[in-house]
């Protein structure tokens, strides 16, 4: 049996925590808001949109932003897509324009409905599924981002001992000095991290996937002397979340040794989809751009100068959301830019009105808040619109998305442990005569920017997974598996040593949770 080759993705480290949390938001309140914008619009567009946070959101940690921006640029290059035979990816996509659509940002590049997409506010008005607002019908599961500071899937959570007090280094000291089979010895194998019980679960004597989760920060530790917290693996959780069922009940699962009970929380079994899809994931689709700059030069009105920093435009975002969640009922990935305060988020609902731009009127129709370009004479953008827009219009949407939460040895999970948080984005779109959207204009520097989401039957995987046969049961996996996991026969095909788990012990673990 000849192998083919083993592919991986890269996986981007990038971060899910808040970023310029001292900058002052938006106006929650849209009229007080445009007259503020009016009246001063470089400054509201440095200001961050206005937010709202439930439980389990992650804020806080200050973090260099040139140091930032160039993670950021790096980890973008990675995102690459198949168009018509031909790989595109982030890092050859530097085409100029103005506010006009550009070839990597189009819509019908992300959406489900691709070329078929709704383009038109009368259409998406008429629409029989009232897309001014739209909810999905699941909502994605939240997770942690499994920081590398302290050992990804590494990470002792249900440890009551304080491990993970001090920087990388003491955490993974602690590690060291009290290792898994200490634990399997005493009967507190609910103590082990899940990449340890995953360890433990395909007999994995060496315990490689484990130390596989500390070595990555063991490259940052030589390098920089410290781990910068806010490194995880949120954009595996982010596509997971929608991609994979949700894990809804705690499972025990005999160990390789046929002796060993493993008790796999929700968490666990979250932590483990995150990582697969980190590792592992498929080809994705994606709009946006890329913008190297760690100071972004702006007009007279706090507009970016270079249309690489702009990213994607409003027109394109507006029919994502609605052409994704509010037709395919299905989720995608946001990526929002440096100076926002969050990344990598699955979206799960909107709403929207419109607001006319001149007078600052509110409505609920499009063409009672249309205002003919000849006739905007407050208009802050004109000289980078679209070539001959007829109409513009503004639009204020109330965008939700998945947040992080924090493992948990609880034996259930459902909607109510999810973090949810609420943000409002303002922007106006350019239209023709009939109302199709031909671009937009932001009205905050700080806006999504790289909208991404793998095809909707896409699975996380390597080549390897048509060998693994059999499935995973409460009695354990099949003992062929092992080869598959630990490379224990030398022939260099261990998934564990790339630090990716088994697929088809992900899938079983959230299919026995779910029975």
């Amino acid at each position: 049996m000849k192998l083919k080759p083993i592919v991986f993705a890269v996986a981007i480290s990038i971060s899910c925590w808040a970023l310029g949390a001292t900058k002052q938001h938006q106006s929650q309140d849209l009229d007080q808001f445009l007259k503020q914008f009016n009246a001063n619009p470089k400054e509201v567009m440095q200001q961050l949109p206005y937010k709202e946070n439930s439980k389990g959101n992650k804020f806080g940690d200050q973090i260099n932003e040139n140091n930032f921006v160039q993670i950021k640029s790096k980890s973008k290059k990675n995102f690459c897509r198949n168009i018509n035979g031909v790989r595109q990816c982030l890092n050859n996509l530097s085409i100029q324009g103005r506010a006009s659509f550009r070839s990597n940002d189009l819509a019908q590049n992300l959406v489900d409905s691709g070329y078929n997409h709704l383009e038109s506010l009368d259409e998406i008005e008429s629409h029989p599924n009232k897309l001014s607002q739209g909810r999905l019908s699941t909502q994605p599961w939240s997770d942690d981002y499994w920081a590398i500071a302290q050992g990804i899937l590494g990470k002792r959570y249900a440890d009551p001992n304080k491990w993970w007090a001090g920087n990388w280094k003491h955490r993974e000291d602690y590690v060291v000095e009290n290792p898994a089979k200490n634990y399997i010895e005493t009967g507190f194998v609910q103590y082990l991290s899940p990449s340890e019980k995953y360890d433990l679960l395909v007999g994995d004597e060496n315990f490689t996937l484990t130390s596989k989760m500390w070595e990555e920060g063991r490259r940052y530790y030589k390098q920089h002397g410290f781990v910068e917290n806010w490194m995880g693996i949120c954009h595996g959780w982010a596509v997971a979340a929608y991609m994979l069922d949700r894990p809804t009940g705690m499972v025990n699962v005999m160990a390789y040794d046929g002796k060993t009970v493993i008790p796999f929380y929700p968490s666990d079994i979250k932590g483990l989809s995150s990582l697969l899809w980190a590792k592992a994931s498929p080809d994705s689709r994606f709009v946006g751009g890329r913008c190297n700059d760690k100071n972004v030069a702006t007009d007279e009105n706090g507009r970016a100068l270079k249309q690489d920093c702009i990213d994607t435009n409003a027109g394109t975002w507006h029919k994502v959301v609605i052409n994704q969640i509010g037709i395919s009922d299905r989720s995608f990935v946001m990526d929002a830019t440096f100076d926002y305060e969050v990344w990598n988020q699955p979206v799960t609902s909107y709403h929207y009105k419109y607001f006319n731009p001149e007078t600052l009127e509110i409505a609920y129709s499009w063409k009672d808040a249309r205002i003919r370009t000849t006739q905007f004479s407050k208009d802050k953008f004109k000289s980078y619109r679209n070539s001959n827009p007829y109409y513009v219009v503004g639009v204020e949407m109330t965008v939700q998305y998945m947040a992080e939460n924090s493992p948990s040895t609880k034996k259930h999970d459902n909607e109510n442990y999810d973090g949810v948080t609420t943000v409002k984005y303002r922007y106006d779109l350019e239209l023709n005569k009939n109302g199709k959207i031909l671009g937009g204009e932001w009205y905050s520097k700080a806006h999504p920017d790289f909208l991404w989401t793998p095809a909707k039957n896409a699975k996380a995987g390597t080549s390897v997974d048509e060998y693994v046969n059999g499935k995973l049961s409460e009695n354990g996996v099949p003992k062929n598996w092992k080869r598959w996991a630990t490379n224990y026969n030398g022939q260099g095909y261990g998934l564990s040593d790339h630090g990716i788990p088994i697929a088809k012990v992900v899938e079983g673990l959230i299919r026995l949770s779910r029975q």
